[in-house]
């Protein structure tokens, strides 16, 4: 991996934890010793250079989800792989199948999808978490509105 895609990965957790914390206020749920952490936001708030790098689209009509699972092993938390699939579907039931990219930035593992939206639109988010390949998986739903930036 090139220098540039290195830095570009390393500043993703940066820049999204700069985003407005209301926007993108930590969201999670706890499943046995597992904390699956997830958020979307609109994909303009990634730089262009940073995006380029780690091959997401920006468009002002393009939502991001990021999905990280930590494993809790007494007072510690732990970045863990996981298997992640999705779908978001508007109110009218238009489904779209998220595609995730894992991103590993060694301590850190991120796993992050895109998705075209209407301004004002809401989407019904239906994650499949399973960071355990011998285990079920876990089932992560949100609603959300979108807005164009």
């Amino acid at each position: 991996m090139n220098q540039l895609a290195k830095w570009a990965m390393a500043t993703l957790l940066p820049l999204i934890a700069l985003i407005s914390p209301p926007l993108l206020a930590d969201q999670y749920v706890s499943h046995g010793n597992y904390e699956i952490h997830y958020n979307a936001f609109n994909s303009t708030f990634i730089q262009p250079d940073v995006a380029k790098n780690i091959g997401i689209s920006r468009s002002k009509r393009r939502a991001l989800i990021n999905v990280s699972v930590l494993k809790v092993e007494g007072d510690k938390k732990v970045a863990v792989p996981a298997i992640v699939s999705g779908t978001a579907a508007n109110l009218a039931e238009q489904q779209q199948t998220l595609t995730f990219k894992k991103i590993d930035e060694g301590s850190a593992i991120y796993y992050l999808a895109h998705f075209g939206f209407t301004n004002s639109q809401v989407f019904r988010l239906a994650l499949d978490v399973q960071p355990d390949p011998n285990q079920p998986a876990f089932k992560v739903e949100f609603e959300q509105r979108f807005y164009e930036d």
